[in-house]
């Protein structure tokens, strides 16, 4: 596992615990040798990890819009910014570069980002690890909707996979290390669903 991207918030929210846990998973990914793909901002959750990996001699590659670039948001410092047109560029580049996918907390844009990539997993369109980094509990009624919308047959139980759930980034990176991807066939599912719906 050579990169993994992180998507993050913006902004550093409104517990300490966030941004302590930021710079904890970036101080890991550099320890581990694992290089950090991320938006490319210097603010908030998205500042404090870079500069978490920065600081302790890792690899860091940002991508940033230029439009968010010229707010003056961008992480001039790194060594690896790049800077795409539009949000569409950002999202495909920031995919091919990495090896697994994980969420620290964050607003619309994380939860965007996410999603996407968990979908491109549920397609088969690729087999990288994705996981929530579930920092102060962040994340459990998002993680109790997920498994709502399985209950209620939008999302194949096997995909259940798909989303690696942790407290701790140490633990969550080994459980990327540990990840045996599942090949979902969402048509055969659903047909399923359709025939006895049907019946």
């Amino acid at each position: 596992m050579k990169r993994i991207c992180v998507f993050c918030g913006s902004s550093p929210g409104s517990q300490p615990e966030y941004v302590e846990l930021a710079a904890q998973l970036g101080k890991e990914l550099a320890k581990k040798n694992i290089g950090l793909v991320y938006g490319g901002g210097s603010v908030g959750m998205m500042g404090v990890l870079a500069t978490s990996v920065v600081k302790n001699n890792g690899d860091v590659t940002g991508v940033i819009t230029r439009q968010l670039f010229e707010m003056e948001v961008g992480f001039t410092q790194l060594s690896d910014l790049r800077i795409v047109e539009s949000m569409h560029e950002r999202k495909a580049l920031m995919a091919e570069l990495s090896d697994g996918f994980i969420a620290l907390p964050g607003g619309f844009g994380t939860l965007d980002e996410m999603f996407e990539i968990l979908t491109w997993s549920q397609l088969n369109i690729h087999r990288k690890p994705c996981g929530f980094l579930n920092v102060n509990g962040y994340y459990n009624k998002l993680i109790a909707f997920i498994d709502h919308m399985i209950l209620e047959n939008f999302v194949n139980p096997s995909c259940r996979e798909l989303v690696q759930v942790d407290e701790h980034p140490a633990r969550l990176l080994e459980k990327f290390y540990n990840y045996m991807p599942i090949l979902s066939d969402k048509g055969e599912w659903a047909r399923k669903l359709a025939t006895v719906n049907k019946n």
